[in-house]
């Protein structure tokens, strides 16, 4: 988002048509305050707060699997005191850090089960601070697990379907990852808490082939009503680009 200062950003939103604005910018837990002043005038609010935790969760050091826990739940109770739907959480990019302990357990069983108990954590974070954990499935090519809605869903089952855990899902990601981004958005169901925009080469919607009008149809089909934030490249002028994107985006709405 173009724009100095949140308070500017926040006034370029309002104008173009948005609503809601995804937050970064770490430690933002030491930045409440601003927020909530920035926003209070505002018709533009946080939709949610991707990432900003130091360490990795599926890290064979307990060193780095605690720091990312801790920020973890720093950031969630931000998130409660700003009022965003969650915090996007993505458990490891690149291959696994774990050793194959077969014939015991390879390393992704041992990624799984690992992740099971990192997912009552921050769940339960999360519902103390009346907020989400959104497991987020990523491409391929970022890492290995979950790639799928419906394996970040399996994860969040395992762990005994908590409260404060929901999904993130990705139209980029589930342009290579999903068989039918409709047909999964409709199997997953409520488990999608938030969603992230972005076309198949990751530009601004309009600029790709994906198909946005149909998975607007499923999310409407399963009553979704949350928060949905570009994460893409702008190619060209922001103040020209942005507003332009609202406008596509509400023509793909049913």
């Amino acid at each position: 988002m173009p724009g100095d200062l949140l308070a500017e950003k926040l006034a370029n939103l309002e104008e173009w048509g948005y609503e809601g604005i995804e937050l970064r910018n770490p430690p933002i837990w030491e930045k409440v305050d601003e927020i909530n002043e920035a926003c209070a005038d505002s018709s533009v609010k946080p939709s949610s707060i991707c990432a900003g935790f130091r360490g990795t969760f599926l890290d064979p050091d307990p060193e780095e699997r605690n720091l990312a826990i801790e920020d973890s739940q720093k950031i969630l109770w931000a998130a409660g005191q700003i009022g965003a739907v969650g915090m996007i959480w993505v458990p490891l990019f690149g291959p696994p850090r774990l050793p194959d302990l077969s014939p015991y357990a390879d390393e992704i069983e041992l990624e799984k089960r690992l992740l099971v108990e990192i997912v009552k954590i921050l769940a339960e974070a999360a519902a103390e601070n009346n907020t989400l954990a959104l497991l987020e499935p990523l491409i391929r090519y970022e890492t290995h697990l979950p790639n799928r809605l419906e394996q970040a869903i399996e994860i969040i089952q395992a762990a005994g379907d908590p409260p404060g855990m929901k999904i993130m899902a990705d139209f980029f990601h589930m342009n290579t990852e999903e068989p039918d981004i409709a047909e999964s958005i409709r199997a997953a169901g409520d488990y999608i808490a938030h969603i992230h925009l972005a076309d198949s080469i990751r530009w601004l919607p309009g600029y790709g082939h994906t198909d946005f009008k149909s998975g607007f149809q499923a999310l409407a089909d399963i009553g979704f009503d949350k928060y949905m934030a570009l994460e893409c490249h702008v190619p060209g002028d922001p103040y020209v680009e942005l507003p332009k994107a609202a406008e596509y985006l509400r023509a793909q709405m049913p």
